[in-house]
């Protein structure tokens, strides 16, 4: 007989889509201990801040439960961590899918990034928590943005062979999952330290060759500077390839850029979204945008807010900046934080206008809909949150008549 459901395992997962990919392995791993896992975010101070937050409120709710702490945060400050009453083990990036770890009684595994070149491999069967399941294909990073803590909680870029990767993917479609997300830290870097280095785009064609079932591909977020023809031709003209991509742009001002050390300039972002819209005008523009980088002044900040509308971006992700400890940018002369949590919540005002006005675009519209728990609610292709008149079973894709928008997602009567 199963245990009663108050002590299965419980894995709460912050921040990125690879960290949601990754909690689902995490939960096959732990079988059915009475176990709580934070799988934490290190992204800024305030992604760490709410890991402790989510620590505590973990603690409250499940007093008499083993608590773990995994993830960026606790490989980049493990001791810090392991210092919190309520934390009974940490458990770092590096050692967080392998099941050794998770048998072990050790109060702190944290093993160096230097020894690691190669992904664990995923032991989830499908995604219990997600009718979407998301497949790491990459991971770390090794550009060095002055900005980033990502690397230290990381470690260097490497890819999943894409054998594993296909085999993957079929596995979690046969499962049931109707849509697959890809993730990594650096998504378009994949394939660069695997023999032959194949790309992303040569990736995608391969999934989609081998698993004809498929039927919704969606990619994490991607460089735009790394966006080569293949990879171009397939998110235009591959129907199964949705129309909805996030760029890491970060700011629209080229000397703030340059301070960031990215790899693009303003022009490279504005002419990269022109072509994807010119070839597939439905591409939704999703970007993550800072403000408040060190040095930067009206006019900057001036160039980054113009580039909601430059980029024609409707899915913006907006933080002030956030000065991580060992970081060049932490070093730079800093923009009082005031003054960076006044930009960004300009930038989220004028990026909620636009999503708004995308919204609207919709109605009278019919959307393909992927629905999920508790079965009212879903996206659309390019990633609409949608409402629905009536429960529906979730992992479904209906054919959805838009109707309305209502706070900040549409309104659609499923057929």
């Amino acid at each position: 007989m199963p245990p009663p459901s108050s002590v299965l395992p419980e894995v709460i997962s912050l921040g990125c889509r690879l960290n949601i990919a990754e909690s689902e392995t995490i939960r096959t791993l732990l079988g059915c201990r009475d176990a709580v896992v934070v799988n934490s975010c290190a992204v800024t101070n305030e992604a760490v801040a709410g890991t402790r937050r989510a620590i505590r409120r973990a603690r409250r709710d499940r007093p008499d439960a083993e608590l773990i702490v995994t993830g960026c945060a606790a490989q980049i400050d493990p001791q810090g961590f392991a210092a919190m009453p309520e934390v009974d083990r940490v458990i770092g990036n590096a050692d967080k899918l392998l099941p050794e770890a998770w048998a072990g009684q050790e109060p702190v595994r944290v093993s160096d990034w230097d020894a690691v070149r190669s992904n664990a491999p995923h032991l989830a069967p499908a995604f219990a928590a997600h009718v979407r399941a998301f497949v790491e294909v990459q991971n770390g990073c090794d550009h060095r943005c002055t900005f980033c803590a990502i690397p230290f909680g990381r470690g260097p870029a490497r890819s999943a062979p894409a054998g594993a990767v296909v085999a993957r993917v079929a596995e979690v479609v046969a499962a049931g999952h109707r849509e697959v997300v890809l993730t990594g830290v650096d998504l378009t870097s994949y394939g660069h330290d695997l023999p032959g280095q194949p790309s992303l785009g040569q990736l995608v064609e391969r999934i989609l060759t081998h698993v004809p079932t498929l039927e919704r591909l969606r990619l994490s977020s991607l460089d735009s500077i790394e966006i080569d023809d293949r990879l171009m031709a397939l998110l235009t003209g591959e129907p199964r390839v949705l129309p909805h991509v996030h760029l890491s742009l970060q700011a629209g001002n080229d000397l703030i850029l340059k301070r960031m050390k990215r790899r693009h300039l303003r022009a490279d972002a504005v002419a990269m979204v022109a072509r994807l819209k010119a070839a597939r005008p439905e591409i939704a523009i999703g970007a993550d945008l800072i403000a408040g980088f060190p040095t930067e002044d009206d006019a900057m900040f001036a160039d980054t807010l113009a580039l909601l509308d430059d980029c024609d971006i409707v899915h913006a992700h907006i933080f002030p900046f956030s000065p991580r400890a060992g970081t060049p940018a932490a070093r730079m002369p800093q923009v009082n934080p005031g003054v960076a949590r006044e930009r960004a919540a300009t930038l989220r005002a004028r990026a909620a206008e636009r999503r708004t006005e995308w919204l609207r675009r919709h109605v009278g519209t019919r959307q393909r809909v992927l629905v999920e728990r508790p079965g009212d609610r879903g996206h659309a292709e390019a990633f609409a949150e949608v409402g629905l008149d009536r429960t529906m079973q979730a992992g479904t894709i209906a054919d959805v008549a838009i109707i309305a928008v209502e706070q900040n997602r549409l309104v659609g009567v499923a057929a």
